[in-house]
């Protein structure tokens, strides 16, 4: 089951206050920007974040799950408890690079 559209609205409107936030479309599921670095893998309506040593203690006590087959373990974010969840996305962000540019 791919995401819904209300699902991604409500990852991007959560988002909002730490920045500009995008989505794009990946085989049927997205991920999602935060000032233009990929901070979340969302598959059939789940939001998934890298397990970098940066979060580890923040997410101590979560889920984990695979995005996709072939995937990594990756740490599952619970909107209920916000003020954690923008810290999460906050302190991953500081930690991912930027993409690197595509060449043409």
């Amino acid at each position: 089951m791919a995401c819904t559209s209300e699902f991604i609205d409500f990852i991007c409107d959560t988002l909002a206050p730490l920045g500009e936030v995008r989505f794009r479309k990946m085989m049927g599921d997205y991920v999602i920007y935060l000032n233009d670095k990929c901070v979340i893998t969302a598959c059939d309506n789940i939001a998934f974040v890298k397990k970098l040593p940066c979060i580890a203690n923040l997410m101590a006590d979560a889920e984990t799950g695979y995005a996709y087959k072939g995937a990594k373990e990756e740490y599952i974010l619970d909107f209920y408890d916000l003020h954690k969840t923008l810290k999460v996305l906050s302190t991953l962000w500081e930690e991912l690079p930027f993409p690197k540019s595509r060449k043409k």
